[in-house]
């Protein structure tokens, strides 16, 4: 980790595997010794080239995942990089998922809604009650992509959609292929039963923010509070501490104060 006296110092991590996930999306593995929560993201950089908030997409014992979408000039630049080249990172950072706050409990059910890439943020906590039936009564998955060709972490999707504790629907915006439904996100939300939850539930929802919007919408007109309703909203941050100001909306800094917000707070946010 970075200098704890120097946040703004980036150190040094060994890139150990590469996943190319699709075209546009890798999974980069790197070496990572330091704690970190659901739903935090950390801020990778290449030296002369750039730097830019990545969410932690998969965690283990010594290590930490971040998929990358090629979008811009540091992406260019990252995936440039081979396996046991470095990669310098600050983090990590945000305010996290509250999962053993809200999430988990043996009555709990979750609802979890993610649009193209959204799905990378809340890796870790599918993965967390995928391999912890016991912490959840169910977990409800709605992963759009715009086609088959941009659909990530295909091998993982397909143990969720088996487990016995998960119900999961993937979507493709305008197609068809085998496992999927079509279309957007929020033409499959009346297909989860929450009047069956007792009012033990909660929902989280990752995507753009349009798609953040209208999925929260869609939510409430099934009957959800807008209390029990998450969402990652990674908007402009640059520095991750508060201090340049970019990620500002109104008096809210999205790098301290989110980038986990809950609706009730976030739809002041959406701009």
């Amino acid at each position: 980790m970075q200098d704890l006296n120097n946040i703004m110092e980036p150190s040094p991590h060994r890139i150990l595997k590469i996943t190319h996930e699709t075209q546009a999306e890798f999974t980069f593995r790197v070496d990572f010794h330091y704690p970190s929560r659901h739903g935090q993201f950390c801020m990778l950089s290449i030296p002369k080239v750039g730097e830019a908030p990545i969410s932690i997409s998969g965690r283990g014992e010594d290590w930490a995942e971040f998929t990358i979408r090629k979008v811009g000039r540091l992406t260019d630049g990252v995936f440039e990089l081979r396996e046991g080249n470095n990669i310098y990172m600050r983090g990590p950072f945000g305010h996290p998922w509250p999962v053993e706050e809200e999430f988990e409990g043996p009555e709990q059910n979750l609802l979890i809604i993610s649009g193209g890439t959204g799905i990378a943020p809340v890796r870790t906590t599918i993965i967390y009650f995928y391999e912890h039936p016991e912490k959840i009564r169910k977990l409800y998955l709605i992963a759009g992509f715009k086609d088959v060709s941009g659909a990530l972490f295909n091998e993982e999707r397909e143990k969720w959609a088996a487990a016995e504790h998960f119900h999961t629907i993937y979507t493709l915006d305008n197609s068809t292929a085998p496992g999927f439904e079509t279309g957007m996100v929020t033409a499959h939300i009346n297909k989860i039963p929450f009047e069956e939850f007792g009012g033990n539930y909660h929902v989280a929802i990752v995507g753009p923010p349009p798609m953040m919007h209208f999925s929260a919408l869609e939510c409430m007109k099934q009957g959800v509070p807008a209390e029990k309703i998450w969402v990652s909203y990674e908007r402009k941050m640059q520095c991750a501490v508060g201090k340049c100001g970019h990620c500002k909306v109104n008096e809210t800094y999205v790098c301290l104060e989110g980038p986990v917000f809950r609706y009730t707070t976030a739809r002041t946010l959406f701009d």
